[in-house]
């Protein structure tokens, strides 16, 4: 089993924590640390993915201005997606090498995780061809990585209890916002953001074979 840093952070702009991702990113690469995982909230962001369908963000600046929201154009996989206060994200900043992974068994084990994260609290995740985890037909996790010199960044983002009402402004992974859903409106009630930090660590730790130790560098 090998080590892994874990660092929590509270709420953070998308910007700040796209470079942190960058420097940890960095580090891993020229083996300076381990890997990490950072798990974290964002401040209201629209990110859009390097295969985001033309029209799938359905309102412009002006609203989303209004509405507090950036715009952030990503080099990760995937279509377009919300981030905000109440969605657990994690970036998993790993050396698929030293790991003995490839991409395709690390998006894998990564969904794997999350369905078993979601298990803890009584649901029942499961994949439906495209990246993410759905529990019934709506969406419940989205899932967009990138590597690079065999490191991976970007993640997932699971929806504990985010304000629902900002994924009407996209068609978020392409979807419907109708077919996005949260552990709140799952479960009837929002369980600790504590507790699913906690869940999600605990199933990246048994799938991935590491043992995480907090960081112990400073804040960023």
């Amino acid at each position: 089993m090998s080590e892994c840093y874990l660092y929590n952070i509270d709420r953070i702009s998308y910007a700040k924590a796209l470079s942190l991702q960058l420097d940890m990113h960095a580090q891993c690469a020229a083996g300076e640390i381990p890997g990490i995982l950072l798990l974290l909230e964002h401040d209201p962001v629209i990110t859009m993915g390097v295969k985001t369908g033309e029209g799938n963000v359905l309102v412009g600046t002006d609203v989303l201005e209004r509405h507090g929201i950036e715009l952030v154009s990503t080099d990760r996989g995937g279509d377009v997606t919300y981030h905000g206060p109440g969605q657990l994200v994690g970036y998993p900043i790993f050396p698929l090498r030293r790991m003995v992974l490839d991409v395709h068994s690390y998006l894998d084990t990564l969904q794997q995780s999350i369905i078993d994260a979601l298990g803890e609290f009584g649901l029942t995740g499961r994949r439906q061809g495209l990246a993410g985890v759905w529990v019934g037909d709506r969406k419940v996790c989205s899932i967009g990585v990138a590597v690079r010199r065999w490191v991976t960044y970007h993640g997932f983002a699971l929806n504990v209890d985010p304000n629902m009402r900002h994924f009407a402004l996209i068609n978020p992974c392409g979807l419907a916002a109708e077919q996005i859903t949260s552990l709140r409106e799952l479960l009837g009630t929002a369980p600790p953001m504590a507790d699913v930090r906690g869940a999600c660590a605990r199933a990246l730790e048994g799938n991935f074979g590491v043992r995480f130790t907090p960081w112990p560098g400073g804040s960023p």
